[in-house]
């Protein structure tokens, strides 16, 4: 689904990402992993052409995203709150979103409703913009606008970050039903070892731009990821 070919990136003369390869199957949800300036936004902004490689390439669903934009019809992404249109209600942006990925107003209300809970009676009708929500709710908004439109790719960078305890464990309830459809591929960065690891099937550790991990998720991924990071 998703190939990350001899990708570098550098600013002036430092190299913050040099990944020689990475294969992302489809329907895999792939997890990645590192301390704070591994390369993961990077990369992500990369896989969303929001920053140019230095050199190499990301092919999605065959085709090069620096090359075209038709892989955007298909991939739907939250990485912060610059994806929002702050000056819109979310009602708003989710009318939107909506329209952008072919939905009717009925598409978005019957789509909106199985989040609920993880809305958790904060983020509709309550008549503000999006920019006066809380950074958490914000980030629901977010997260939910990325689901919009049935997308085959989901990218999330940090999705867990400033969700309270209860809205977390929710999301990785959403997470898990999404991926039981094995159609939709998932990537998500993330800070927390034992969420990424309860939801993804594979994960990458990243350490200062370069892969130095590539692991299939079981019982003991989790304990392996936290000797490597405290030693």
């Amino acid at each position: 689904m998703i190939t990350i070919n001899k990708v570098s990136k550098k600013y002036g003369q430092e190299e913050v990402l040099n990944i020689d390869k990475i294969e992302i199957l489809k329907g895999q949800t792939f997890g990645l992993v590192g301390n704070n300036g591994a390369g993961k936004t990077t990369l992500f902004n990369v896989l969303l052409d929001l920053i140019q490689p230095s050199s190499g390439e990301i092919i999605n669903n065959d085709i090069i995203v620096n090359k075209s934009e038709k892989w955007k019809t298909f991939t739907g992404s939250f990485i912060d709150e610059s994806f929002l249109i702050d000056y819109l209600t979310p009602e708003e942006y989710f009318e939107f979103i909506g329209n952008l990925r072919g939905m009717n107003k009925a598409d978005i209300t019957a789509f909106l409703i199985l989040f609920n809970d993880f809305f958790n009676n904060e983020i509709l009708g309550k008549k503000k913009y999006l920019r006066d929500l809380s950074k958490g709710n914000q980030k629901k908004a977010g997260i939910v606008a990325a689901m919009m439109g049935n997308p085959q790719v989901i990218i999330l960078d940090e999705p867990f970050a400033n969700l309270d305890p209860t809205t977390q464990i929710r999301l990785k309830e959403i997470i898990k039903n999404i991926t039981n459809n094995k159609e939709i591929t998932v990537l998500i960065s993330s800070h927390d070892l034992n969420h990424v690891t309860e939801v993804c099937d594979r994960i990458v550790v990243l350490e200062k731009g370069l892969l130095v991990k590539d692991i299939n998720t079981s019982p003991e991924t989790l304990k392996e990821l936290e000797h490597y990071f405290s030693i």
